[in-house]
């Protein structure tokens, strides 16, 4: 199956509902993010609050030039750790999730949020971006911000893709 942001925001909508949650509040990092983005333009009314970080409303150039790149062989050591630590299925699946993110070097459909729709977006909205993100340009989030009504933005100096761990 291919993995798509769109269909991530309606299976969590979907347990949202399963579980009788209507409104609530989320922090979305990255894919996460751009899920959430999903979820709160596909039903405006649900989400109160929420925090964006390192999100994208498209996958810019350098963005798909680093996904085109990246494999599960020449991931660096920390992100390949990250994926163990998560993978239940060992390598194989590691191999499996390397492999999905590549693939949105060829996606221009699924992340692809115009102005006009962000605005639908109703939740109180901080955005979070470093300023040194590879993929995602700090424009991109100051866009995002701007057509956001009640969003805020905080642009991280010095910070890389999702800047809110501390490196030490």
């Amino acid at each position: 199956n291919k993995f798509t942001h769109r269909q991530s925001a309606n299976d969590v909508l979907s347990l949202l509902d399963s579980i009788g949650i209507d409104r609530f509040s989320a922090i979305g990092a990255s894919s996460g993010g751009m899920t959430l983005l999903h979820m709160a333009t596909l039903q405006p009314a649900r989400v109160e609050s929420m925090v964006l970080i390192s999100v994208t409303s498209n996958f810019p150039e350098q963005a798909r030039s680093i996904l085109k790149e990246t494999s599960a062989d020449n991931m660096p050591p920390e992100v390949q750790e990250m994926y163990r630590e998560r993978a239940s299925r060992g390598d194989v699946q590691v191999r499996q999730l390397a492999t999905q993110f590549n693939e949105f070097h060829k996606s221009y459909d699924d992340v692809n949020f115009t102005n006009e729709y962000l605005s639908k977006i109703s939740a109180r909205t901080l955005i979070v971006h470093g300023d040194r993100d590879p993929f995602f340009p700090v424009e991109i989030a100051v866009s995002i911000f701007r057509s956001i009504p009640n969003a805020s933005l905080w642009i991280v100096p010095g910070g890389d893709h999702v800047p809110i761990y501390d490196p030490a």
